[in-house]
């Protein structure tokens, strides 16, 4: 199918390879936030005709820190050794904010989420990205 995103901004720019374990977990919660809201959104997109705003106020319900908190839970089970390294170091990040509607809790878990989202997203590892996050999914419809 062709090179990942990645590897086309990194080539495009002239940016060199850097391995994602030498990103801090914070800067790897800023991809993986991103990530994970590029794939609700498109998923919203493909399943649903809705004005602009109903795809907002769907996609919200997505990417809040409580939401993303129950989807890390589920994920949990699953993961390898190095994902839960990644996950553990996003979550005890020292982020000077939370968000205005989330507890501590679930708003430390959600950073340890998206830093693991980011870190696979970094590694080129969307499949593995689709696996976590859509379980249940089919891989062809």
């Amino acid at each position: 199918m062709g090179e990942d995103l990645t590897s086309l901004i990194r080539e495009r720019f002239g940016y060199a390879e850097t391995d994602p374990k030498q990103y801090s977990p914070l800067a790897l919660a800023f991809v993986g936030d991103a990530v994970y809201s590029l794939l609700i959104r498109t998923k919203l997109l493909c399943e649903r005709e809705l004005t602009v705003n109903h795809l907002h106020k769907h996609a919200a319900d997505f990417v809040k820190a409580e939401a993303q908190k129950d989807l890390m839970n589920a994920m949990l089970p699953k993961l390898t050794e190095e994902e839960m390294t990644v996950f553990k170091r996003g979550r005890n990040a020292n982020s000077h904010s939370v968000a205005k509607h989330a507890s501590v809790t679930d708003y430390r878990i959600a950073t340890g989420f998206e830093a693991l989202l980011g870190y696979l997203y970094l590694c080129g590892r969307t499949d593995r990205i689709m696996e976590l996050v859509f379980p249940n999914e089919p891989e062809n419809r």
